[in-house]
């Protein structure tokens, strides 16, 4: 087997200098077009790769990544945040420094003020749980223009330039809930109440699009009452199902999208509900689990919050060092949870 082509056959190729080389590799100053062009053709000859890895490690390379997460009592998200800790704790010996930065949930313009800022800074990346707003999709511009790499994370931004999406595809996971929803149901006919955290978010936005396809074409004779905001908090989440369920005594199902299930659970049982229509929800926390165990929720749909923030750093890191990344390996999987496969 051929032995990879070294810096030493480029510069013998190119007929140059080891010093003339590593400059253009490293894209510094004082080489002529000429000879950076000779550099060049002599790397694609021999098919020259560079050993990325090796050369940040001889130059010392630290990485500066940046996670902006949402603030408030969202389990799931309290748990990205710890993951996210775990990472930066240890990243120090993989020449990783991470800063987290919290902020307002569901608010684009507090959203898109911290990335403006974050673009003042001397971060190589940024993961960013991303808000739909015009405001959010020009501070991603912003950031793009200042060569700073942009993941979005959990909740995506598709029409800006940020450069990949890492969570779970959420309409599929929708239609999952209305799949399952519809065998759970044995009712003949029924109405489905749908509580989400915002419709500001894409990931929300999307699993109330798939959930809806199925049931309109699948299960045609239950109808979906509009969804509830409850911006993540119990207690608003609690006080808007309880008066839907009073309104609506033929409720006969219920998709939770977001966050706030301790609202959901407190709904359904002082309404009498709990136990009696079939639930299904997102991200399997210690009150959903407890629901599952209980008998009040039917199934989780869960994304794992540690594979969400060590793919985020994996592939920022790739887009630094200007390398292909796994997509099978950063793909992430939806999982369902009932009382019956609980981890």
């Amino acid at each position: 087997m051929a032995s990879r082509p070294t810096v030493h056959d480029v510069a013998r190729e190119a007929g140059v200098s080891l010093a003339t080389v590593d400059r253009v590799l490293n894209a510094r100053s004082g080489v002529r077009p000429v000879t950076a062009r000779k550099v060049e053709e002599a790397m694609a000859k021999l098919r020259y790769e560079r050993d990325i890895a090796a050369a940040n490690l001889s130059k010392k390379r630290f990485y500066r990544f940046c996670f902006i997460l949402p603030k408030g009592p969202n389990t799931f998200m309290r748990g990205l945040e710890q993951e996210v800790g775990k990472i930066a704790e240890h990243g120090p010996l993989d020449r990783i420094e991470i800063e987290t930065i919290m902020v307002r949930a569901f608010d684009g313009v507090a959203l898109a003020e911290v990335l403006d800022a974050v673009g003042h800074q001397k971060f190589d990346g940024v993961a960013v749980v991303a808000t739909e707003s015009q405001a959010v999709h020009q501070a991603i511009e912003g950031l793009r223009e200042r060569n700073i790499h942009v993941v979005t994370l959990v909740s995506d931004h598709p029409t800006s330039r940020r450069e990949h999406f890492i969570g779970i595809d959420n309409e599929v996971a929708g239609r999952t809930a209305a799949g399952l929803l519809g065998r759970f149901c044995h009712a003949p006919s029924g109405k489905i109440a749908v509580i989400a955290g915002s419709m500001l978010l894409r990931d929300h936005m999307e699993r109330r699009n798939g959930f809806e396809r199925i049931i309109r074409n699948e299960y045609p004779h239950f109808s979906i009452l509009p969804a509830i905001e409850g911006l993540d908090n119990s207690d608003r989440v609690e006080l808007l199902l309880r008066e839907m369920i009073e309104q609506n005594p033929d409720i006969v199902a219920l998709y939770s999208l977001g966050a706030g299930n301790r609202g959901v659970i407190r709904a359904l049982e002082k309404t009498g509900k709990a136990g009696k229509i079939p639930v299904v929800a997102h991200e399997l926390t210690e009150h959903t689990r407890t629901a599952l165990q209980n008998g009040i929720f039917d199934a989780v749909i869960n994304q794992d919050p540690g594979h969400e923030a060590r793919s985020a750093v994996r592939v920022l890191k790739a887009l630094v060092d200007g390398r292909p990344f796994l997509n099978a390996q950063e793909r992430i999987r939806i999982d369902i949870f009932m009382r019956d496969n609980l981890p």
